[in-house]
């Protein structure tokens, strides 16, 4: 967690050189992702050359092009996952200084919003 006057992109190469081994088949865990989606705000030549040397392919959209890149097709479920965290007030402007109860409150939304998906599900099938 960073600062609110911090780049994101800053934490990009810290985010992957911390990601746990993906499941995946058989065989040897993988510990990067194949891909790495970003917006704009990632468009920097320096941070996509790291993100290759770790051996993660790119799929970055550029500054200055036209919209329709195609990657909104996998980015609107981040999107959406940060709507539905903005549900909560708390969570929408960052109120709390110290980070660990920031994220024990964005931990806190994730579950909520987990049994409310899980309690339609099952009410659907059941009903």
């Amino acid at each position: 967690m960073t600062g609110g006057n911090r780049n994101d992109v800053t934490q990009r190469i810290p985010l992957l050189q911390a990601v746990p081994p993906v499941r995946g088949k058989r065989g040897r865990p993988r510990y990067r992702p194949d891909v790495a989606l970003g917006d704009r705000g990632y468009d920097h030549d320096k941070y996509r050359r790291l993100v290759w040397n770790l051996g993660v392919k790119p799929l970055i959209a550029r500054r200055g092009t036209e919209h329709g890149s195609g990657l909104g097709k996998q980015r609107w479920v981040v999107e959406r996952a940060f709507a539905h965290l903005h549900w909560f007030r708390r969570l929408r402007i960052r109120w709390e200084i110290r980070d660990d109860i920031h994220e024990a409150f964005l931990t806190l939304g994730c579950a909520l919003i987990c049994w409310r998906r899980l309690r339609a599900l099952v009410t659907d099938a059941v009903g």
